[in-house]
């Protein structure tokens, strides 16, 4: 590893702006947090751009926060997408082995990538984020996870396919060259967040990660160590403020105080005459509100994101079959009772997940609202470390030529979600 090689991780998303900046450090001491921003997130909406300008003055201001901590300019930053145009299929390819004598070859095992691509339909409007390889078949011989140097005729991969609008892309990156930074990546938000918090045993056993964000909640499904099944849906920690404000008849400013200071996801640990002093947490309010309705709002809302998670995980028959439970994360995730209404509605065990540690600056990073942005740095560096030729688990094919043509640096994100 080189000293003084920077990694920059940018989470956009709909409430906040977060960016990590680490150096690479020794063997020992891989990453050191060196730089943190944050700003409001202004000009998204459920994860998607709707005010290109107002992105650019958000992730600048961001960028600019933690480049002036770090004393390094971000000039190219791996970046999460996210909204509810995110989708993903399993796809198939298929080829015939190269070498007469059968040997898988590097160059069969990025055909077969290609192949995976070249079957799909995929609208104009729509472009490939990250081909995911779950498993091969050579031959007869099924749920093969590294076929490199065996021996066989014909080759499969099958794969798990993540797309995102055309449109998106294309207006997150020229955000990006308004704030005078570069996409370097883009990684769909919930694997991000997985890379920072889960542990190969919990992929094994089975677990499904939930970021709840401000606009949108992301789903990633782990299975004997691969990605199963990932969603957005269109709910998140903001639906829970407006429901608030709503509610009390309050701004949204206001309501996101009472979330944070009197918030919780379980009435039943509240008092039914406790009341908020609204004149305390504003001066331009007043009278008292019922702090067990507020945590009504709350636990109403919260229980049909949690809903919406059980019904995808019913689609692929996993309802209350994950061993290795739930982790949340995200800003969502520090609700208090959110765990205990997760186990409730989703019967499985659940937890918080908290970022795993790096050297340098940790106080701030080591909460779930960083997830994402540490997996960006985490992904970073394990892509930058890698020899750029192909190796099973860590495939870094080019993107597909729709999107090369705008973005030269996009590449795919794919083996390193494998075991």
């Amino acid at each position: 590893m080189t000293k003084g090689h920077y990694h920059v991780g940018l989470d956009i998303g709909s409430s906040s702006i977060r960016v990590v900046i680490a150096e690479e450090m020794s063997q020992d001491e891989p990453l050191r947090v060196v730089g943190i921003g944050s700003a409001p997130s202004e000009g998204i909406r459920r994860g998607a751009v709707v005010n290109a300008e107002a992105v650019a003055k958000s992730c600048n201001a961001a960028l600019e926060r933690a480049e002036h901590m770090a004393g390094h300019p971000a000039e190219s930053v791996v970046v999460s997408v996210s909204g509810t145009e995110i989708t993903s299929q399993n796809a198939l390819g298929v080829i015939a082995v190269g070498r007469a004598d059968g040997e898988v070859t590097y160059d069969d095992m990025t055909r077969v990538l290609e192949e995976v691509q070249a079957r799909l339909t995929m609208p104009l409007n729509r472009e490939i984020v990250h081909v995911i390889p779950k498993d091969y078949r050579l031959d007869d011989q099924k749920n093969i996870k590294d076929p490199l140097g065996m021996r066989g005729v014909r080759l499969e991969m099958n794969a798990l396919v993540v797309s995102d609008s055309t449109s998106h892309i294309k207006n997150i990156t020229r955000s990006l060259e308004q704030a005078g930074t570069n996409a370097e990546n883009f990684v769909v938000e919930p694997l991000a967040a997985a890379e920072a918090v889960l542990h190969e045993k919990q992929k094994e056993l089975g677990t499904v990660l939930i970021n709840i964000g401000g606009g949108t909640t992301s789903m990633a499904v782990f299975e004997d160590g691969d990605l199963l099944h990932l969603a957005v849906l269109p709910v998140g920690g903001a639906h829970v403020t407006n429901d608030i404000a709503i509610g009390l008849r309050t701004s949204i400013e206001v309501a996101e105080t009472v979330k944070l200071q009197y918030g919780t996801a379980a009435p039943e640990s509240v008092g039914k005459k406790e009341e908020i002093d609204l004149g305390a947490v504003d001066s331009r309010e007043e009278g008292l509100v019922s702090r067990y309705h507020v945590a009504e709002i709350i636990e109403a809302r919260m229980e049909e994101i949690f809903s919406f998670v059980n019904t995808e995980l019913k689609n692929i028959n996993r309802e209350g079959l994950l061993p290795g439970g739930v982790v949340l994360t995200g800003g969502g995730a520090l609700l208090p009772d959110g765990v205990e209404l997760a186990k409730k509605m989703l019967r499985l065990p659940a937890q918080i997940g908290y970022p795993k540690p790096l050297g340098g600056i940790l106080d701030e990073v080591d909460s779930p609202q960083f997830a994402t942005a540490i997996g960006l740095l985490l992904l970073s560096q394990e892509t930058g470390s890698e020899k750029k030729g192909f190796s099973s688990r860590k495939m870094l094919g080019s993107m597909p030529d729709g999107v090369q043509a705008f973005f030269g640096k996009m590449k795919h994100w794919s083996e390193r979600f494998l075991p």
